[in-house]
């Protein structure tokens, strides 16, 4: 397949930064007129023509950021927004927020929307489906333009850009290993397939923490669902089916969704919580803390990931222009809030 003719292709070429072609392309006055010339005749060669997310490169600024989410419902997401908000504030920005719902072509047209004159810089965080597809050109494209990109949560490696994460591994290791504290031996977990990065490290996290006590990893007490902000009927009875008859003693989850459907599953079979078996989840929300009982969780401290994320794209839209751009990844701290579904450490 031949090679997509890029801003970045052009700028390696010709031995230039990315900003410099950009603004020769646009006949800018900054630009020497022998360097202009040489780059679109080298354009014009090549036939090269900008794509959409082209469009809103730094010929002018909108003093906004955007913000594409999986889903708003999410307590976890509405933290990150609200970080996002008051760090865009205080730099005098402004934010629109689009939702993907989970869905590859709505993410890459919100990015395209979005692109189109309206933003400054994205902040991201992949949906399921994107995910799923393995698909990110979106995401190349914008970066390859000229447009900066910080991803954040649920984030794919390799791609060149800003990142905002906790550390899933050791938070779920964190979470588990409170478990094991108090007690507990056979700790079920209920998580995502793979291709959900966020699921697939906290599930890493679980089975360190195992292993840690000298405990046998027991594939029949992990369940892997295809859901991860929702919980649909098919979701619920798949956890109904896989707590029914189990001997265990505590039950670990990626999020707090997943926690309650499992706490009702446990009533249900004649399960006393934390008598008989405890629960700890990720995501510190509103369903963690008003369930009965509330829920011990692992609070992934969104707001000051949204803060992080907009610091982060507002120093990149800010920043002095450079020929090599550098990434940061950003961690930031988990923490274990003890409620009532596990028992006392001993």
């Amino acid at each position: 397949m031949k090679r997509k003719l890029t801003l970045k292709l052009i700028a390696k070429e010709l031995d230039v930064s990315i900003s410099t072609v950009s603004k020769a392309l646009r006949d800018s006055a900054e630009i020497s007129e022998d360097t202009r010339q040489k780059i679109k005749a080298f354009a014009k060669l090549y036939n090269y023509k900008p794509n959409n997310i082209a469009l809103s490169l730094k010929n002018r600024k909108t003093r906004t950021i955007g913000i594409i989410i999986p889903q708003i419902v999410h307590h976890f997401f509405t933290t990150v927004i609200r970080g996002v908000e008051q760090m865009a504030r205080e730099h005098n920005y402004n934010v629109i927020i689009c939702l993907s719902n989970n869905d590859f072509e709505k993410e890459v047209m919100n990015m395209e929307l979005l692109a189109n004159g309206s933003t400054d810089g994205f902040i991201l965080s992949l949906a399921k489906e994107t995910m799923q597809k393995n698909d990110f050109h979106h995401l190349t494209e914008a970066i390859d333009q000229g447009m900066p990109v910080v991803q954040f949560d649920r984030v794919v490696d390799g791609i060149p850009s800003d990142k905002v994460l906790v550390d899933d591994r050791e938070g779920a290791k964190m979470g588990v290993t409170h478990l094991l504290k108090t007690g507990c031996r056979k700790i079920a977990i209920i998580t995502t397939e793979d291709y959900v990065t966020v699921g697939k490290l906290r599930t890493k996290g679980y089975i360190e923490a195992l292993e840690s006590y000298d405990i046998r990893v027991d594939k029949d007490l992990i369940l892997k669902l295809d859901n991860i902000d929702s919980c649909d009927d098919q979701c619920i009875a798949k956890i109904k089916h896989f707590l029914k008859g189990k001997d265990i003693d505590g039950v670990f989850t990626i999020n707090e969704l997943f926690a309650v459907e499992a706490s009702k599953a446990l009533h249900t079979n004649g399960k006393s919580i934390p008598a008989d078996v405890s629960i700890v989840c990720f995501s510190d929300g509103d369903l963690s803390k008003y369930a009965t009982p509330s829920l011990t969780t692992v609070s992934q401290h969104g707001e000051q990931m949204g803060r992080r994320a907009a610091e982060l794209l507002i120093n990149k839209l800010e920043g002095p222009e450079v020929e090599v751009e550098e990434y940061t990844t950003s961690y930031i701290n988990t923490s274990l809030i003890e409620r009532e579904s596990t028992r006392k450490v001993k």
